[in-house]
């Protein structure tokens, strides 16, 4: 019985050993160009209304939106970044019998700046242009965007899991990111 447990881990281990760590140039590019980003459920504007549970804004359109921050079972939105008049907003929501009620809403006003960690040091710029300020690393962000509510730097896609006035908490599949804001 020891002799074909003994076989079985030597298969499994000979089997995975054979399996190719996938490299990070194999990876697609992502090109961020509007036309070429697809079911982008993402809604933009500016915030013009604000209250505890409720949000205004005026959309790229000229249209005014109002959403609601807490749902029908009294789940609350994930707000990063907070809300303030005057702010451009990335909002998804959904639509209920009382109207939209926003499910992620990320500031992206406050998403814009220097940030750094212990890695990356570059700089959220308006449209959609990111500066990197590390001259040795191997693969720079160079553009942002916001997709179905996460957040992408060049090819890599994050969920925002925390953006305060001076701290990033980014996660992917395999770790969480932390950056703060360089002054």
């Amino acid at each position: 019985m020891r002799t074909k447990l003994f076989a079985i881990a030597i298969v499994a281990l000979v089997a995975l050993g054979a399996c190719k760590k996938k490299q990070d140039n194999d990876r697609p590019v992502l090109s961020l160009q509007p036309e070429q980003v697809t079911n982008d459920s993402t809604v933009y504007g500016k915030c013009v209304d604000a209250a505890m549970h409720s949000l205004t804004i005026v959309n790229d359109k000229g249209d005014t939106l109002f959403y609601s921050l807490i749902g029908a079972n009294d789940e609350q939105a994930d707000v990063q970044g907070g809300i303030f008049i005057g702010d451009k907003m990335a909002i998804i929501a959904t639509d209920d019998e009382e109207g939209s009620v926003a499910q992620k809403v990320i500031n992206l006003t406050t998403l814009l700046g220097k940030w750094t960690s212990i890695h990356k040091n570059f700089d959220i710029k308006e449209g959609g242009v990111v500066e990197s300020h590390v001259t040795a690393e191997s693969k720079p962000y160079t553009e942002w965007k916001i997709v179905n509510g996460r957040l992408v730097l060049s090819a890599d896609t994050f969920d925002v899991l925390n953006l305060g006035p001076d701290s990033l908490y980014l996660e992917n599949d395999t770790v969480i990111y932390a950056f703060k804001r360089q002054v």
